[in-house]
Formats: C-alpha cells, sequence, structure tokens
C-alpha cells in the first residue's frame, strides 16, 4: 500500500489525512483536513485489485483520489474531473490501452478473479436473446451515492423484462449473497419461466460474452460489459454513466462531455488507479497485475482443476509440514486438507477433481488404488531447488515446492514432469533470456537451495593444485537409493574423487542436513583425513563451488549449482540434471540416460528447472509467485536476519535448532 501511494504524501504540504473512500475512516479525514487546514487522501480498491477479496488477498491495486471517489456521483472526484476536461486520455497510449484491454476481455481479468468458469447447462441452449441483470450487496455505499435505492433494482428487473419481449432474464446476484454474509435485492421469489437466478459465483467475462444486453444499476460489472462490447443500461450513476457510452435512466449534470469505451478504460485503469509490481515491490503497470493474477489461475487450475472446486488431500503429512504446506498447496482456505493414512482419505470420499497428494517418491500401493477407484490424481511432493532461507529438516517453512503427477525428479526409475519439460520443451527466446538473467542473479548472489552460510573466500591454500569439491549427501536419500549403482556412501565418493584426481586439493563439504544430526551421512574422521585436504563446514557450498575446478557428486544438488556457475561436473548416480550433455557421467548401468537422449544447452536447462517445474510462494502476497522474486525476497530475508543478528543462530548448536523446532510446532497446532 505504502508504494503504490508513491509520492503523495511527502508532496502535501502542511498535514495529510488518509481514509478510505466514502466511508466513516473517509469522513474523518475529510473533516479532519477541513478543521487543521491540511489535506485528505480518498483511498479505495482499484478496478484489478487481486485474485481473490477480503484480507487474505492483499489488494495489488488502488486509487488515490483528492477531490472525492469514483462511485460518488454526489460531488465530483478526480476521475471524473478528468473525464469532463478536455484532456486526451490516450494521447501517446493507443497501443497500450488496446492490449490491456484485450488482455482483461480474451484472459477474463476482473476486480476480484478466483471465480469458476461458466458451467456446462448454466445457461439454456435455446434463448433466443439473453438480457443480464446485476444485482448488488444492499447498503453498498454505490447504490445511495449513484443516486439509486433499493426500489431501483425492482424497476431494473421490469424494465428489463418490459424493452426485451421474448428474452431470457438472467439475474445475477452478488457473490458474496451466495455465502449468506450479505442480503442482495433479488430472490428466488423473482424467478419465473423468462427470468433464471444465477446465484453461484462465476467468472465476469464467461457470462458477459453469452449475453446480448446487461442491465446494472451501479456496478462495476456494467463497465466490464462495455469492454466486452455489450449494450449497457445504467439505472444509477456509476463513474462510467453519462458520458454517452451507456443506455442512461438517471443523470448527471456536472458530465456533459461525450467519451467513448476506450477513453473511459484508459481514464480509469491507467491514469486513475496504481499498480504495485508483484514481484519486484516497486510501483508497476496493469500488466504486471494481470501477470500475476493469470499465474495464479494457471497454479490454482493445476491444484484443484478447471473449476477450481478440486480439493488436495494430503496423506500422511507430518504435522509440521500441514502448517508450512497448507497455504502452497490451494488459494482457498477450504481447499487443503491433511488426513493420517490411506483409510481416512477414503472417508473424504475423494472425487475426479480431487488430488491425493504424497511426500517423496512411492505412495501406497492403497492410495494408488483409491485414485484409480475414484477417479482423483495422485501427485508426489518435495521441496523446490531454491527453497529457504535454513533448512527443512529445522522446520523452517519452503518458498517453493514441486507437485509431480508423473514421478519425482529425483527419482530416476520412472519419469518425471521435469524430465518430460527438458526432453520436449522447445524454449522461447525471451524465456531463455530469463533463464540466463536468472543464473547470473544466482551466481552473482551465492544463492542455494538453504541460503544459510555466509559468503566468503576460503582460508585454505591449493598451492597451485587443481581444486576437486566433493559435496556430501544425505545417505539414505531417495536421489542415492534409487538413483546410484555402484557408489552410495559419502566415503566411496570422496575415495573414487581421489582416485580420479590424486594430485589434486581435495575438499570434502558435508551435507547440512548431516552435520546438524538431522539425516545419516557421517563419514569417519579418519577416513576424511586420509583422503581429504579440507573438510570445509563454515563455508556457503556456493563459495567452494566458485573457488572449485571441478566438482564429484553423487546426485548432489550441488552439481547443478556447479553447472549455473560454469563448472565441469562429475556424476556417479542420475541426477536429474544428468545424461543432457553437459556433465560426465560415470554411473554404470544407468538405465535412466538411456531416456535422455536430448542435448541441451545450460539456459535450456536452468529453464526447465527453475522456470518452468517449481510452484514459488509469496507469503505476505498470500499468492504464487515467479523464481526471480524468490531469490528476490530470500536476498531480503537474509539481509535482515544478518543485520539483526539471527542469521547466525539459523545452524547454532544443536539444542537452539530443537527449541526452534518446539516453538514452529506450537504455533502450527
Amino acid at each position: 500500500m505504502k508504494t503504490m501511494l508513491g509520492g503523495d504524501i511527502s508532496q502535501v504540504d502542511g498535514e495529510t489525512w488518509v481514509g478510505w473512500g466514502a466511508k466513516p475512516s473517509g469522513r474523518r479525514a475529510a473533516e479532519k483536513a477541513r478543521v487543521a487546514g491540511g489535506e485528505a487522501l480518498f483511498l479505495e480498491d482499484g478496478f484489478v485489485r487481486s485474485w481473490g477479496a477480503g484480507p487474505d488477498f492483499p489488494p495489488l491495486s488502488i486509487i488515490v483520489d483528492r477531490m472525492g471517489i469514483y462511485y460518488d456521483c454526489t460531488r465530483p472526484s478526480t476521475l471524473e474531473t478528468l473525464l469532463q476536461s478536455p484532456t486526451d486520455v490516450l494521447s501517446g497510449m493507443h497501443e497500450e490501452v488496446a492490449r490491456a484491454k484485450a488482455l482483461i476481455v480474451s484472459k477474463g481479468i476482473s476486480k476480484y478473479n478466483n471465480a469458476p468458469p461458466l458451467a456446462e447447462g448454466t445457461l439454456r441452449d435455446n434463448d433466443s436473446k439473453r438480457v443480464l441483470v446485476v444485482d448488488q450487496t444492499g447498503g453498498d455505499l454505490s447504490i445511495a451515492l449513484g443516486g439509486a435505492s433499493a426500489g431501483t433494482f425492482r424497476e431494473m428487473l421490469s424494465a428489463a423484462r418490459a424493452e426485451n419481449p421474448g428474452a431470457t432474464i438472467y439475474v445475477k446476484t452478488h457473490p458474496v449473497t451466495a455465502s449468506g454474509a450479505k442480503g442482495g435485492h433479488f430472490c428466488a421469489g423473482d424467478a419465473d419461466e423468462r427470468t433464471i437466478l444465477l446465484s453461484q459465483p462465476v467468472a465476469p467475462y464467461d457470462l458477459l460474452t453469452q449475453m446480448d444486453r446487461v442491465y446494472v444499476v451501479t456496478s462495476t460489472l456494467g463497465f466490464e460489459a462495455l469492454l466486452a462490447g455489450k449494450a449497457v443500461t445504467c439505472f444509477g450513476m456509476p463513474w462510467y454513466a453519462g458520458w454517452g457510452a451507456t443506455d442512461d435512466r438517471n443523470a448527471c449534470d456536472r458530465r456533459t462531455r461525450s467519451r467513448t469505451t476506450d477513453e473511459l478504460f484508459a481514464a480509469a485503469y491507467f491514469h486513475y488507479s496504481r499498480y504495485l509490481n508483484p514481484e519486484t515491490r516497486e510501483l508497476g503497470t496493469i500488466f504486471d497485475v494481470i501477470r500475476w493474477i493469470e499465474l495464479q489461475r494457471s497454479v490454482e487450475s493445476n491444484l484443484h482443476g478447471k473449476n477450481f472446486d478440486g480439493r488436495v488431500i494430503g496423506v500422511g503429512f507430518r504435522r509440521w509440514k500441514q502448517g508450512n504446506l497448507r497455504p502452497l498447496l490451494g488459494l482457498r482456505r477450504d481447499a487443503v486438507c491433511f488426513v493420517s493414512d490411506v483409510k481416512a482419505a477414503g472417508r473424504m470420499n475423494p472425487r475426479e477433481s480431487d488430488l491425493l497428494l504424497w511426500w517423496g517418491t512411492e505412495p501406497p500401493a492403497a492410495l494408488v488404488a483409491l485414485a484409480e477407484n475414484s477417479g482423483a490424481n495422485v501427485a508426489r511432493m518435495e521441496d523446490g531447488f531454491i527453497r529457504s532461507v535454513g533448512l527443512g529438516s529445522d522446520l523452517i517453512a519452503p518458498l517453493s515446492i514441486v507437485v509431480d503427477r508423473k514421478g519425482l525428479y529425483f527419482d530416476p526409475r520412472f519419469p518425471s514432469e521435469l524430465e518430460d519439460i527438458l526432453a520436449t520443451t522447445v524454449f522461447s527466446p525471451a524465456e531463455l533470456a530469463e533463464a540466463a538473467q536468472l543464473r547470473r542473479t544466482i551466481v552473482e548472489n551465492g544463492i542455494t537451495k538453504y541460503n544459510m552460510e555466509r559468503w566468503s573466500k576460503p582460508r585454505w591454500e591449493s598451492e597451485g593444485r587443481e581444486i576437486v569439491l566433493v559435496p556430501g549427501q544425505v545417505e539414505d536419500d531417495a536421489s542415492i537409493r534409487f538413483g546410484c549403482t555402484t557408489i552410495r556412501r559419502n566415503a566411496d565418493l570422496l575415495r573414487a574423487a581421489r582416485n580420479a584426481h590424486p594430485e589434486a586439493f581435495l575438499v570434502y563439504k558435508p551435507h547440512p542436513d548431516v552435520l546438524a544430526r538431522n539425516r545419516k551421512g557421517r563419514i569417519v574422521v579418519g577416513e576424511t583425513a586420509v583422503l581429504a585436504d579440507v573438510v570445509e563446514t563454515g563455508l556457503s557450498i556456493a563459495a567452494c563451488i566458485a573457488a572449485c575446478d571441478v566438482v564429484h557428486t553423487m546426485t548432489s544438488l550441488s552439481g547443478f549449482d556447479a553447472l549455473l556457475r560454469g563448472k565441469r561436473v562429475v556424476t556417479y548416480g542420475q541426477p536429474f540434471y544428468a545424461g543432457w550433455g553437459l556433465t560426465e557421467d560415470r554411473v554404470v548401468a544407468g538405465e535412466v540416460l538411456s531416456r535422455r537422449e536430448r542435448k541441451l544447452g545450460l539456459d535450456e536447462l536452468v529453464a526447465g528447472t527453475l522456470l518452468r517445474y517449481p510452484l514459488y510462494w509469496d507469503p505476505e502476497l498470500r499468492g504464487y509467485t515467479t523464481c526471480a522474486a524468490t531469490v528476490a525476497r530470500i536476498l531480503r530475508t537474509k539481509a535482515r536476519m544478518q543485520a539483526d543478528g539471527s542469521f547466525e543462530k539459523l545452524g547454532a548448536g544443536y539444542l537452539r535448532r530443537q527449541a526452534r523446532k518446539l516453538a514452529i510446532l506450537l504455533k502450527n497446532r
């Protein structure tokens, strides 16, 4: 909100009072400004606000008005004054306005965007003409301030019936009336042979495109109908009425100019509204918000079906994982549930639109059978490649996950969605450029999966020898169990690296989960002393990779990190990044590599692995985001934690970590 206000407050001489529209806070702001001699700013949500309504979905656009507010026709507003002026609101922006308008209509972008598509069979097949009558909630300020009353809605319905003989009248109630939160002006008693009440939420443009004419009092749905090219009759005086674009049954003497729909759109959506770029947190454009909404829609339909009505049913998840993962798995509060086992999942009566979710590689046979019998989907889940600041095993919430319906990227026994992406996708030049920029940002800032170690130069001296880095792994990790053949232990990997480079300076970097005593994989001290020149426990893996010449790994993500940094990588297992012509693969009898016949460029690997495959989460905006935005958040978080001293405590002491785990568990009870 502060970002979208920009410089308005600082530009005002004296005190500035800020309130919300024509509501009590706005009236108080106006009175304070009058008494104190300052200025009032009136705020309101923008016309393209967010994915959903309410506090769960912070606004991505707002309006800042110094005169009034757009829905109050009893006094001028900044928007009305602009439209009444001789200003050419389209000057220099015809192409932008046309592009935004086309995107809004074609993609169905509205103020709120979480309504499901129009269901088949909602409208009659044999209608000769369709007329939409739009209801609003009782007490909506825009009704009284738009020159109308409750009785106006009865007049509107009567006129729609009389003026459109033979047409079917569809009465669309406001979405909140279906939930019972507020009442509307129409009810089931208003339905008859040619009047149908539509009470369930539906995507506005899906409905508007099926109509021949639209009647409103002051609803913004009327302007969206104009954008869709429909004839609109207004029984109140909304902001877009009185300019010659609508059939008006009311009047406002101040509005004497004629304005086209494109001019109304440019004035309201470009000049009057302000937008937040959800990725950069800076002032943005309407196109930034449209992209964000499209991303929410894409992920939501993938997880919950095209009608957004499916559930994600997590089976067998630990309690701390439930608390951390629930927000990432659905934008509706009731869309995600967790059960203890397959029997409990069966009692949920899963249906075709539901997704049965399992952590890790091998869902039980009973879960697969439940999916087959019910028609539900099964997916496997794992952390993303750029996860957080801190370890997942220390219960730090993830900023990225992968949900894979085919397999999982680290299990080479079966193809995964990632393998399919890498094997088949023709990446666009724009996507490859985005991947290249992301790679540069990751390398320049030392970004890794957990980001919990400080960046600094190594203290060890190699004395001019080739530097070989051997990243340790968790030895019971599924990627080793299923992806390795002859070498499965850290000690064996270390020995293979030494045999390959007998004269090299060899650095062994234990896995952070193993150092934290959360997972298996410790090497006996005597073995490391013989095979490695240095056991590095302080430096970040990114710093170690930057200092080395070559990385030897079984299946570690560090091999992928090394590829990003232009290093030579030797693999002894079958990680997701092997077999594409970018690594030296030493695995014996690795069947997965025979599937990977395509040769990839590094940016193609990055585009598939980091841009297309994972889901990224923004906990502040409570929505899905991009890899670049997640990297930026990690950098901000890490800088803040380093400044306040909390960063050093992430990996400091077993007892401290256990205390942090307990605190997170109590929070998520």
